[in-house]
């Protein structure tokens, strides 16, 4: 069932940078100095995809601008406040976003995929404190370390995420297989016709495929809005489909 889409978001119009450092990671990384350079990254959309290669700085941003809307930087919600190591976002302190005024989320997430066992661990210790309501229902009623990688992600997006939310996924396609990544495309396209916005970092071509969404490539220039037919893992993947015994040829050849 399409939900309808309430007066909710996007809630994020842009995010911005100031008085950015010069030297050190991640303040190096292209991406990161096109905005000490003035860019400006458009979040105002229901649905933005971040993609380029590894070492772009999609998992940067996304990580900087999850702490900036104060969600947990390990993964989590607000009341996610857990940490199991010393957990520094340099880029946030300086990262602005600029929100829409007067619209606020009822809800807020951040999946990061390396470190989704120890939000699982979060989640079930807080469904055993006492007299608190049961969190595990909202999470599909089973814990998510009795569920595959794979399962636990959909349980979260299906059960969990809801309308009015903003949710920000670091490449969520980690734990997914090909109908995995189909079947979170589906969730994101309805939950954002229900006002939910979402920031995702992502190499899948199939969630890159989400209706309407639009698409920043982050390179060694900075950062770009592309379309879908143009981004590097599309174009990659196309090719080695077009003749799988070819590509690998080159590549054992390079």
């Amino acid at each position: 069932m399409t939900r309808t889409r309430t007066a909710g978001g996007p809630y994020v119009r842009e995010a911005r940078a100031d008085r950015l450092p010069s030297e050190g990671w991640p303040f190096t990384i292209p991406a990161v100095r096109a905005l000490a350079d003035g860019d400006v990254l458009d979040l105002d959309h229901p649905v933005t995809l971040l993609c380029g290669d590894n070492g772009s700085g999609k998992s940067t941003l996304v990580e900087a601008i999850a702490a900036a809307a104060g969600l947990n930087v390990e993964g989590g919600s607000r009341n996610f406040q857990f940490s199991t190591r010393t957990t520094e976002v340099p880029l946030a302190e300086h990262l602005r976003l600029v929100r829409h005024p007067g619209r606020r989320p009822r809800d807020g997430f951040f999946l990061r995929a390396e470190s989704y066992f120890n939000v699982a661990s979060e989640i079930e210790r807080l469904d055993q404190e006492p007299d608190t309501p049961p969190l595990l229902p909202t999470y599909g009623g089973v814990s998510p370390h009795e569920r595959s990688h794979g399962e636990s992600f959909l349980d979260l997006v299906t059960h969990r995420f809801g309308t009015d939310g903003l949710y920000v996924l670091d490449e969520p396609e980690a734990a997914l297989s090909v109908t995995g990544c189909m079947a979170l495309l589906a969730q994101v396209m309805e939950l954002s016709e229900g006002g939910s916005q979402f920031i995702i970092a992502t190499h899948s071509p199939i969630l890159l495929a989400i209706p309407g969404a639009v698409i920043h490539q982050l390179d060694e220039h900075g950062f770009e809005r592309l379309e879908y037919d143009d981004t590097l893992p599309v174009v990659t993947m196309r090719a080695f489909l077009a003749d799988p015994a070819r590509f690998v040829h080159r590549l054992r050849a390079d």
